[in-house]
């Protein structure tokens, strides 16, 4: 079986048994059967790291239920054929040509030989960030907001998880809108989710170069830059268009709103928390949402979306045809043919499976355009932001946020090659022509 198959396969047995879990009378609080449809809903938003929920996570689910989705969030961030490449690690010390293949097309590794060092540094920077997150907010939660220790220590613990994993679950009703001002709660939230969000290839890049003089990839560099151009622009965006919106930034003091805006950039690129009420922003601000939500996090890591480098390769595609250029450089290399391709055609599945599921909620229900929209990007792109409409959607709506969810963290092209046959090479070429574009 083709590794990509088996990974489709591996969320789905992900999903079933997480679904079962909830569907249990010791999951919810009410103390009796789930729906099936919360249930899967749940499930299928932990498994795929989006956030996007029917019920308030804090109040409906049991310790019971509130532990199962943690784990299910962590098995989903971590990679299921990651977590089954570590466990053969420890059990026989070994790896085989199969295991190595799947796990490489988990972690888009390019070499075999280095396998076994990105694995475990998967495992050591997931043990270590949550670690140090959890630490940081249950100092906050603890001295900042008198909570006891038991309750700062397990927010503290679950919202790691979460945002590392670029989840966006929280036990608070509001998310974590009580804590719009607090640098002690957002900062952290913000580390794990930006370093969970970059991919652990750059990770594992940063952690082989050596300083001040590192020799990164291309697509480390790629990765870096455009992270950091996405979350500079976001935030003054965010700034611009709610400056003086008295529904979000408006009554804050100016720390408050810089705080805000960065909050915000960060977390609308897959995180899924949010510190203001999202319902309120402007419909500008929507529409830089659509944008950040769809781009989304780096490749290989817990971030969704069409990711960070397939938006820049485009980009640079795009900028190397206008001035002519046979090639797509940058930082003095040339990207290759194939790579562009690729990127291309993320991007055309990713357009089609929105635009699709957008007409399908667009039929479905009669909610304004611009809702269906942020709430078909947030799924796709595994953000789990929303407008608030989420519970109020038609069951035939919820099902298809759930594909697209599904869709989003496996990724199109895994999807497709999971569902194709397997490739071969033609022995032969058609005679080339050029048709007329534009």
């Amino acid at each position: 079986m083709h590794p990509t198959r088996v990974i489709v396969i591996g969320y789905l047995i992900m999903i079933t048994i997480g679904t079962f879990a909830l569907t249990l009378p010791l999951a919810s609080a009410s103390g009796i059967s789930e729906s099936f449809l919360t249930a899967l809903f749940t499930t299928v938003s932990a498994v795929c790291v989006t956030g996007l929920t029917l019920v308030d996570t804090g109040t409906y689910w049991t310790t019971f239920g509130q532990w199962t989705i943690l784990a299910l969030i962590q098995i989903g961030g971590f990679g299921i054929m990651t977590a089954s490449t570590l466990l053969g690690l420890m059990i026989n010390r070994s790896l085989s040509l199969k295991t190595r293949m799947v796990a490489q097309t988990e972690t888009h590794t390019t070499g075999a030989g280095d396998l076994k060092s990105v694995v475990k540094l998967v495992l050591f920077i997931t043990i270590a960030i949550e670690l140090i997150i959890t630490v940081a907010l249950f100092l906050s939660f603890w001295l900042t907001w008198e909570q006891t220790p038991r309750v700062a220590l397990w927010n503290g613990f679950f919202h790691s998880i979460s945002a590392f994993n670029n989840a966006g679950f929280s036990l608070f009703e509001n998310n974590l809108m009580l804590f719009s001002s607090d640098l002690g709660v957002l900062l952290p939230i913000m580390i794990g989710v930006v370093i969970g969000g970059i991919g652990f290839p750059v990770l594992f890049d940063l952690k082989r170069s050596r300083w001040p003089r590192a020799q990164l990839s291309l697509h480390s560099k790629l990765t870096l830059w455009g992270t950091a151009i996405l979350l500079i622009s976001g935030s003054l965006l965010f700034l611009l268009f709610e400056w003086n919106n008295p529904a979000t930034f408006g009554a804050m003091s100016i720390p408050d709103k810089i705080l805000s805006a960065v909050f915000a950039s960060v977390s609308t690129r897959t995180a899924g928390f949010n510190s203001v009420d999202v319902g309120a922003f402007t419909h500008e601000t929507w529409s830089i949402h659509f944008l950040l939500m769809f781009v989304g996090g780096g490749s290989a890591g817990t971030a969704g979306g069409v990711k960070v480098g397939t938006f820049f390769i485009l980009l640079l595609l795009v900028w190397a045809e206008v001035r002519g250029r046979p090639d797509t450089e940058l930082f003095g290399r040339r990207i290759a043919t194939a790579v562009q391709r690729e990127a291309i055609t993320v991007l055309v599945l990713g357009s089609s499976v929105v635009s699709i599921a957008t007409i399908i909620l667009l039929a479905t229900t009669r909610f304004p355009t611009d809702q269906i929209i942020f709430e078909v990007i947030s799924a796709f792109g595994t953000v789990g932001l929303s407008t608030g409409i989420t519970a109020d959607l038609p069951p035939v709506a919820q099902y298809t946020l759930i594909v697209l969810m599904f869709i989003g963290r496996v990724g199109t092209i895994t999807m497709a090659a999971a569902l194709a046959t397997s490739s071969r090479r033609m022995p032969y070429r058609y005679p080339e022509e050029r048709p007329i574009v534009g």
